[in-house]
């Protein structure tokens, strides 16, 4: 198994045990092939909740750059939602985790599918 796929089974699991849903393998892949190479290095892999510039590129990079979405508090209200169903008290939030609530979120699984 690649270091990749031992990730995304360490994700699904994140998402299983934190969240209570039962994961979209095939959007949390491309989610998680999505991200690059950020999923490898201990710092960018993960999103701090409380930290408000790494919300921001939270916001700018995936929802508005990558998923097309408009500015507005909506976005900062769904990364905030996200985080909590997350769990506040979780310290590690995955990247791809955090990006795949928020394109379900979203309704944007389509964008994946190219």
């Amino acid at each position: 198994m690649s270091k990749r796929d031992e990730l995304i089974q360490k994700y699904a699991a994140d998402i299983k045990e934190k969240i209570g849903e039962t994961p979209d393998m095939d959007l949390l892949t491309k989610v998680t092939i999505g991200c690059g190479p950020s999923i490898y290095n201990k710092d960018a892999s993960t999103v701090s909740g409380g930290d408000q510039s790494e919300k921001d590129t939270v916001k700018n990079n995936f929802l508005i750059k990558k998923l097309g979405l408009a500015d507005g508090p909506k976005l900062t209200e769904a990364i905030d939602a996200v985080l909590e169903k997350y769990g506040k008290s979780n310290r590690s939030k995955y990247r791809a985790v955090v990006y795949y609530l928020l394109t379900k979120h979203f309704g944007k699984e389509s964008i994946y599918n190219k």
